[in-house]
């Protein structure tokens, strides 16, 4: 094998450990990432403070109501009772029934709505508790996959970088160190070549160029840099 296709080689194996430290990366960053599940969370607790504050609203509509129902009892107990008879006073007491009576339509009315309010309230609560609870359980599974995702991705780059190792130790590290130092400055650092052209920068090359690239040994482009390999 020549030593431009064991670089080429080399030069693949590397791009494999990218793309795989790339994905490792972005699942490590997904892992613990709860803002999905947080969202759901806040929005479960704005529902649950909305409902409680309908309830309290709800009692305090029904006390309006039982205390002005209270009043309007009394007031009729004095107006029917029979130890009023001053006709200024009767007519007095049932203008102030009939003013809690109106009261006591608007208080009920306004009571009734809260009810219905608190009715959505609830529905709205529920909605949000069951989402909660769905968004919770498929977090919990993506967590679990994406830490078996890492495994697998850990594994894979031990193997590659195993691989690569062992792949370097065939290569004269003359080559090795050519390969390295145009690798720090450009990527790839491997350029095929395809009907005499470069295959990076596309620069046509000449005959001779083309004898020295089939050698093997490490030719680089005069345009590019890059080390030429000719499959």
């Amino acid at each position: 094998m020549g030593i431009t296709n064991q670089l080429y080689k080399l030069q693949e194996i590397d791009l494999e450990i990218e793309h795989e430290e790339q994905t490792l990366s972005q699942k490590s960053s997904q892992l613990g990432d709860r803002q999905v599940l947080d969202n759901a969370q806040n929005k479960l607790n704005m529902e649950q403070k909305q409902l409680e504050e309908l309830k309290h609203q709800q009692h305090d509509a029904e006390w309006e109501v039982d205390d002005i129902l209270s009043k309007i009892a009394a007031a009729e107990e004095q107006l029917y009772g029979g130890k009023i008879t001053n006709p200024k006073e009767l007519s007095n007491l049932q203008h102030e029934v009939s003013t809690f009576k109106t009261k006591s339509d608007l208080l009920e009315t306004r009571a009734l709505e809260i009810i219905d309010q608190v009715e959505a309230a609830e529905k709205s609560l529920a909605a949000a508790s069951s989402e909660f609870k769905k968004l919770e359980e498929e977090w919990y599974q993506q967590q679990q996959q994406l830490s078996d995702d890492m495994e697998k991705l850990k594994s894979r780059l031990t193997d590659l970088k195993q691989k690569r190792q062992q792949l370097v130790e065939e290569i004269e590290p003359q080559a090795v160190e050519l390969y390295e130092k145009i690798r720090q400055q450009k990527k790839p650092p491997v350029a095929k070549v395809e009907q005499g052209i470069c295959h990076v920068c596309r620069i046509s090359l000449s005959a001779s160029e083309l004898q020295r690239i089939r050698s093997g040994n490490p030719i680089q482009c005069g345009s590019c840099g890059r080390i030429l390999f000719l499959p």
